[in-house]
């Protein structure tokens, strides 16, 4: 499993500006193949800060990801408002059953 982890720093306005942009991006990433979760959030106490959490099953289902038309367009809102900051990780992940 690939675990992508981002933060962006932006301004509260943005954010708002973007909310939209956002949850077309959620939605439509959500129902592409390999996708185990999307999620976009904004900090509490830091409102112009934006979580970013992705699970997906494979590199390639993440790869895959990067070349759909939504991402493209996510990106064009992107560039109307962009951050002041962002940092994005990719982990891979292997899951453990405890018992």
């Amino acid at each position: 499993m690939i675990v992508v982890n981002g933060i962006v720093e932006s301004t509260e306005d943005s954010v708002v500006e973007l909310k939209s942009a956002i949850a077309d991006m959620e939605q439509a990433s959500r129902a592409e193949a390999g996708c185990l979760d999307y999620t976009f959030s904004v900090e509490l106490n830091n409102p112009h800060v934006l979580r970013i959490t992705e699970r997906w099953e494979s590199i390639e289902a993440l790869q895959a990801h990067f070349k759909m038309s939504h991402m493209v367009q996510f990106q064009v809102a992107i560039a109307a408002h962009p951050p002041k900051s962002s940092t994005v990780k990719f982990y891979e992940v292997t899951e453990l059953e405890l018992r």
